[in-house]
């Protein structure tokens, strides 16, 4: 304990260099516990996005780009399926359910997600979780939208508000369909996947946005009946006062809570993809195989589990050099704490003699050296590990919203403790190297330095 006290004061006395020190070990151990966070993050989120969908259909392209682009939001797709297509595969013996995709449209840099209500219902992310609601209700008809929970609360969106979808994907809009405002009637829960920043109107909604001009026409025609109706209803009530403020209460919330069910899904000529559920495995296999011959168009039916290890294993090298080049990093710190340890020891000869003077033995003299390397270790991985929580408590917000990355803010796993124990050993070690010259210049020098 008196050699631990006696390192400490020791240290103090070099402050200068040893806080030049502990920077670069904290920075190195922040450096390689956030790669080593972000990576694994990622892989979980990617992961948890989609769950129990047995295929995903699209057009014939490459199934690292059909997962991203219909799951991921991450680039888009090249081309579309027929609807026709669609709806034979549906048929096939042995599918369960299956939920069709319509991509293409923003919303202020937010992707517009069209399909019906299967969506809500057979999609699953995690561990088979279902979506969920935190305010509202799916939607009934094509008038109508239900919002990501990320695109809610930063758009500050809430239930009964109109919003205008534009054509383009991303933050390049070519067109704003001003001509079909949709109403907020849902809001999802979070999910800490991309559906958590995502639109999501009826296919139906999708076709009178993109087709003939009187389609839009026709249901702008249909609200104003509805609302001269209503006002008129409204009207008449007016003279019974006790009613009034409960009629004007139906006014405001008429359209989020008394929509009328309607079409959702509409005429429409094609989607970008669609998920698949089946009954058993086996039906998986023989339907993949027939999409994949299917002669009416060229069609890909990518498992996504086995799409997302082949994804992994393309990363499989860039994971690699992230985590060689944050041991790099750490090995270069570890080298300039010996650097410091062995340029001090020279000017310490006189210091050591001193406690040798005093009843210290080469081995106490070893001990101190030791000490200290673990002192500064320690310290500087205490230090980097309180710059990690504060880079996530920073950054967590950015790798949302620009990465669709969800980092938690928890205690260290047993991975990561592997790796401070690691930093800890080699920081002992490169330690023992001057302890060791100590040691013999205490058995040459004795009491008194021999010059």
């Amino acid at each position: 304990m008196k050699l631990m006290t006696l390192a400490f004061k020791s240290i103090s006395n070099r402050r200068a260099s040893v806080l030049l020190t502990l920077f670069t070990i904290a920075i190195s151990v922040m450096l390689l516990l956030s790669i080593e966070r972000v990576r694994q993050e990622a892989k979980q989120s990617f992961s948890s996005t989609i769950s129990g969908t047995d295929l995903i259909v699209g057009a014939r392209t490459g199934d690292i780009q059909l997962l991203l682009s219909s799951v991921f939001r991450i680039g888009h797709a090249n081309n579309g399926l027929s609807w026709q297509s669609y709806q034979y595969i549906k048929q096939q013996k042995g599918v369960a359910w299956t939920i069709p995709i319509s991509l293409g449209d923003s919303h202020r840099g937010f992707s517009v997600l069209g399909s019906d209500g299967s969506y809500f219902k057979y999609y699953r992310y995690g561990n088979k979780q279902n979506l969920a609601f935190s305010q509202g209700r799916p939607f009934h008809n094509a008038r109508e939208v239900v919002l990501g929970s990320e695109v809610a609360k930063q758009l500050h969106y809430h239930l009964g508000q109109k919003i205008i979808v534009a054509h383009g994907m991303g933050n390049t809009s070519f067109h704003h369909h001003d001509d079909n405002p949709l109403i907020v009637t849902g809001i999802l829960a979070p999910t800490g996947t991309p559906v958590d920043k995502t639109v999501h109107v009826p296919l139906k909604a999708i076709e009178l946005m993109h087709g003939p001009k009187h389609g839009s026409a026709q249901i702008m025609r249909q609200k104003s009946n509805s609302d001269a109706q209503h006002d008129h209803e409204h009207e008449h009530e007016h003279e019974h006062e006790h009613e009034h403020e409960h009629e004007h209460e139906h006014d405001k919330h008429h359209e989020v809570i008394d929509s009328q069910l309607g079409d959702l899904i509409g005429q429409p000529k094609q989607i970008t993809a669609f998920l698949m559920g089946f009954d058993s495995p086996l039906y998986t296999l023989q339907v993949r195989r027939n999409i994949n011959i299917y002669k009416p168009e060229a069609l890909s039916a990518i498992m996504p589990g086995v799409t997302l290890r082949e994804l992994w294993g393309m990363l499989d090298i860039i994971e690699k050099i992230l985590l060689l080049f944050s041991a790099v990093v750490v090995l270069i710190s570890l080298l300039g704490m010996l650097t410091t340890l062995l340029s001090s020891l020279s000017q310490r000869r006189r210091e050591l003699a001193i406690l040798r003077s005093v009843g210290a033995r080469p081995r106490h003299i070893f001990t101190l050296m030791v000490s200290e390397a673990v002192l500064i270790t320690t310290i500087g991985c205490a230090i980097g590990v309180a710059m990690f929580y504060m880079a996530i408590l920073i950054g967590k917000g950015i790798l949302q919203a620009h990465f669709g990355i969800s980092i938690s803010i928890s205690m260290l796993s047993n991975y990561e403790l592997v790796l401070l124990s690691v930093i800890m050993v080699s920081g002992t070690l490169m330690g023992a190297i001057p302890a060791v010259r100590a040691y013999f210049y205490s058995l040459n020098d004795g009491m008194s330095i021999k010059v």
